[in-house]
């Protein structure tokens, strides 16, 4: 518990963890690919002249679940680091 007695240690332990929080949530994010691309393939969003409008809805979910999740990373990693430096 040394590096967290004074503030200037305490940042740097707190940039350390949101640092491993995004690289932790990157590397997750590498193993969401394949799941996201099997999901498309079975849903067959590559042929949308003849799928339904809720199979659409559904590609378009599936598609935007990477990004959010990317974005859901950043925030967070993000949201430690002002928390911290806000203080």
């Amino acid at each position: 518990m040394g590096l967290l007695k004074d503030k200037r240690g305490s940042t740097y332990s707190v940039i350390m963890i949101a640092l491993i929080i995004f690289m932790v949530g990157f590397v997750v994010a590498n193993f969401l690919k394949e799941p996201i691309d099997n999901a498309r393939i079975d849903l067959k969003c590559s042929d949308s002249a003849n799928i339904s409008d809720g199979t659409k809805w559904m590609c378009i979910a599936v598609d935007t679940t990477l990004i959010y999740f990317i974005i859901l990373i950043v925030s967070i990693a993000g949201g430690i680091l002002i928390d911290r430096l806000m203080i």
